[in-house]
């Protein structure tokens, strides 16, 4: 079964609040995503559990030690995407994990609303 990663959920929050993000439109998640040698290249340097902590889903049925375990990744090791934020949403809603899909949707809010032309609007208002 798949559930929410609250260890990587409370990671992206801070990352968001500290400004490590990319405001990009959806569909660049495709072109943004690290490759499977970029992901194998940041297991060996930082590990398995760094690794995990990019990824807002735990498969609790497969090995502690894969890939596999890690679903719906948000960003590139550096950086929160929104369009990885988006991505995972939609996935998560579309699978029906709801719990993954409100902790993306709630990353997703907390981007659009960091962007400086939301904080604009804001202030006016």
């Amino acid at each position: 079964m798949v559930k929410l990663n609250k260890v990587a959920f409370a990671y992206a929050k801070e990352l968001v609040n500290q400004g490590k993000l990319v405001w990009d439109e959806r569909d660049a998640w495709s072109e943004h995503q690290p490759s499977a040698q970029q992901e194998n290249d940041f297991i060996r340097s930082h590990g398995i559990q760094e690794y995990a902590k990019w990824h807002l889903g735990i498969d609790d049925e497969e090995d502690e030690q894969t890939k596999k375990k890690y679903k719906f990744p948000y960003g590139d090791f550096e950086k929160v995407h929104r369009c990885a934020v988006i991505s995972a949403e939609s996935r998560a809603g579309q699978y029906k994990h709801h719990d993954i899909e409100l902790a993306a949707a709630h990353l997703h809010g907390m981007i659009d609303e960091s962007k400086p032309a939301a904080r604009t609007r804001r202030a006016r208002a």
